[in-house]
């Protein structure tokens, strides 16, 4: 179990999350060729993806709303739109073959909206919410975030509410359906994952 000191805060979860987002898409590119490989990687990527925008959408957006007033609905409208946006285009994704033209250019469209999108929070939305937080209710807000990730839909729903508390019923209903594909879905090995591990050491190291 975490200590207090070794608990991450509200923005250490996102950017970790927001982190994991572009390893896996660059894991995607790299497996150009190997179908298999970016099937693996792509699923994995829209997995995350996914799981951290219904997260922030039950968890962080409302800590927005309640703490900062007319700025904060106005910064969620803008990332829930943001969202919208990100869902109905891997939504779209789910019916095209992984590594095709169609599909590269899909997702990197998805991926350049998005890291718009992460920076604006890293640099707008969350400096403003972490002073209004406090470190320890920061922490406890991390901790709902990563326990909210583990009961959402993995899947893109976009004609699904974007809104607790309708987002959070509808979410438990999807979730069951989504987790069973996820089981006949093909993810990326362990070794592939300590692969990247490795090549992201290498990379630090240089």
């Amino acid at each position: 179990m975490a200590t207090a000191k070794s608990q991450k805060t509200l923005t250490e979860a996102v950017k970790e999350d927001h982190q994991e987002m572009y390893e896996y898409y660059e894991e995607y590119k790299r497996s150009k060729g190997d179908q298999d490989a970016q099937a693996r990687w792509s699923r994995q990527l829209i997995w995350e993806v996914v799981r951290h925008a219904v997260g922030e959408e039950i968890v962080v957006y409302p800590l927005m709303e309640q703490k900062l007033g007319k700025k904060g609905l106005e910064l969620t409208d803008q990332d829930r739109r943001d969202h919208q946006y990100a869902k109905e285009k891997l939504a779209y994704l789910e019916g095209i073959t992984p590594g095709s033209d169609e599909y590269d250019g899909v997702l990197e469209d998805v991926m350049q909206h998005l890291r718009k999108h992460n920076d604006s929070e890293e640099q707008e939305d969350l400096p403003l919410l972490e002073p209004q937080l406090g470190t320890e209710v920061s922490k406890e807000a991390a901790q709902s975030f990563s326990r909210t990730k583990k009961f959402v839909p993995t899947r893109a729903h976009p004609w699904a509410p974007n809104k607790p508390p309708y987002e959070t019923l509808v979410g438990f209903m999807a979730m069951p359906i989504d987790k069973l594909k996820d089981h006949f879905a093909r993810f990326p090995t362990e070794e592939m994952k300590e692969d990247m591990k490795e090549d992201m050491k290498g990379h630090a190291s240089q």
